[in-house]
């Protein structure tokens, strides 16, 4: 693929989540397979942009050369409708979704169905989409209304990572990665381990906890009021080399989320071996499957405890999801497999 492809994302590409984890891990896949990749931000603010990042935005659409090929993350593609279909004839536009705004966990009727609205549109104006899982594919056609011949599929790739050591202190080691929001749930997680403190076990939560203060704030309050600040570390946004090392003293990998577009932490987890205790929907069946672990139903504390009762009491059962764990990461993508498949859902689309 000799033209340049553009690729506009919201706000700074190094913010530690998935999705933006995904925009610079492909960006690098694709420049490796030969493809001329010009990245750029579109400013900060979205979902809900100032009108000053809107119009950061128009001038970013304007300048390109008609007839150029465009990748916007479905962060900012979603509420870009009204600029999405003043370039749509000129450019050609490339909606990349992790997950639909509208199903973001905290947000009012009335706010999500504005995301709802802005989003179908803009993607009525995409000539192609890339989604981030078969399960947000699905969902696209079903409540968007998108054409499925338009939709690319590009699971996250991996990088291959060495099995955990464990806590090996006498306590099991809990480990939970994604940002401190509403629709991580993290209150289940609390509430289910609440109820396990006669067992020996010790949980770090890895994540940016400045996305949503009054949230990170009623998690820190939870937590103190169970008595468990000696017991759950919530450690904020980590650099690379201290969640791996948080990663290799872990046992136990749990995450009671709402929805995940994919799930990228569960995969990464599997990938050190780490048995999983998971909740919500979306993805998250297809990436966790039921031979390393538990996928329960969003919220359900309960569940959440008996699951993570039965692993920290059975070192056995951790051992035989261990290796079922291993076995399953054998056969998830790296990220040339990636981005050849959005090379090719380019391609195909053209």
């Amino acid at each position: 693929m000799s033209e340049t492809i553009h690729f506009l994302y919201p706000g700074d590409i190094d913010t530690p989540t998935g999705g933006y984890a995904y925009d610079r891990r492909l960006i690098s896949a694709m420049r490796e397979e030969g493809v001329l990749v010009q990245a750029a931000s579109l400013g900060e603010g979205y979902p809900a942009p100032s009108n000053a990042a809107l119009e950061r935005a128009a001038a970013a659409f304007a300048k390109m050369a008609d007839g150029s090929t465009v990748i916007v993350d479905g962060l900012a593609f979603g509420v870009l409708d009204e600029i999405a279909h003043a370039h749509r004839n000129r450019l050609r536009l490339i909606a990349l979704v992790h997950h639909p705004l509208a199903l973001e966990t905290g947000l009012d009727a009335r706010r999500s169905e504005v995301l709802r609205r802005s989003e179908t549109r803009a993607l009525s104006l995409a000539h192609a989409v890339i989604a981030t899982s078969r399960a947000t594919a699905d969902m696209l056609v079903a409540e968007f209304g998108v054409q499925k011949e338009k939709i690319t599929v590009a699971e996250p790739g991996f990088d291959r990572a060495e099995p955990s050591r464990g806590r090996n202190d006498g306590k099991v080691g809990l480990i939970a990665v994604g940002s401190v929001v509403p629709r991580k749930d993290y209150a289940t997680l609390v509430a289910a381990l609440a109820r396990l403190t006669d067992l020996p076990w010790h949980l770090d939560i890895a994540g940016d906890d400045t996305r949503d203060t009054e949230y990170a704030a009623s998690i820190r309050q939870m937590v103190e009021a169970n008595g468990l600040p000696s017991r759950i570390t919530l450690h904020g946004a980590l650099s690379a080399e201290a969640l791996d090392e948080l990663y290799a003293s872990a046992d136990i990998f749990a995450l009671t989320t709402r929805y995940e577009g994919y799930g990228m932490a569960f995969a990464e987890a599997m990938m050190r071996g780490l048995p999983v205790v998971a909740t919500g929907e979306g993805a998250v069946r297809d990436t966790v499957p039921e031979s390393v672990g538990f996928v329960l139903a969003g919220g359900d504390a309960e569940g959440v405890s008996r699951a993570l009762s039965k692993l920290i009491a059975d070192a056995g059962l951790r051992a035989t999801l261990r290796m079922a764990a291993m076995k399953h990461a054998k056969s998830l993508p790296a990220w040339r497999d990636t981005a050849q498949s959005v090379i090719t859902g380019i391609k195909e689309t053209q």
